[in-house]
């Protein structure tokens, strides 16, 4: 992993993009853009959050935390875009299913006000399967991170 700085090379997707390339929409999309793609190699997914994201109102109301695995998903959907800008022409029709999580560790709260850096480089891949190493970061600081594993299959 870097050491937090935002990277300002390599390829970028605003959240129309983003759309292109993941079925993910409201309430669920968790990255409003993606920087520092590098096919095959690693990408920075950037989420705003926000005080009027709807697990707010429950989780918890006198002190907003954005749960963990919101974070977790959002370095999910941050691969996946790597994912897709990879294979280009051969992921359409396809999806990226989360598989598993290994190592999830979370070490700071994340609140509204908070910009979410997820931090996501691969491991390795063989086939349709993917293995990743994700950090969530704020103001530099690691808040989250986990390995997680990912799979290629169409989407029908």
């Amino acid at each position: 992993m870097d050491t937090g700085a935002v990277q300002t090379t390599g390829r970028s997707a605003d959240v129309e993009r983003i759309m292109e390339l993941i079925p993910h929409r409201e309430p669920f999309l968790m990255i409003d853009r993606a920087e520092g793609i590098f096919p095959d190699v690693s990408a920075i997914g950037v989420k705003n959050v926000t005080a009027i994201e709807p697990h707010f109102r429950g989780h918890f109301p006198s002190r907003p935390v954005m749960p963990g695995v919101l974070i977790i998903e959002a370095m999910a959907q941050t691969a996946a875009v790597l994912v897709v800008e990879t294979l280009g022409d051969s992921a359409k029709g396809k999806l990226v299913y989360f598989m598993s999580v290994e190592d999830g560790r979370f070490r700071k709260p994340v609140t509204p006000g908070d910009v979410l850096y997820l931090h996501v480089a691969k491991i390795r891949n063989r086939g349709p399967v993917w293995k990743f190493r994700g950090e969530g970061r704020v103001n530099g600081q690691i808040v989250a991170e986990a390995t997680f594993t990912a799979m290629i299959m169409d989407s029908e």
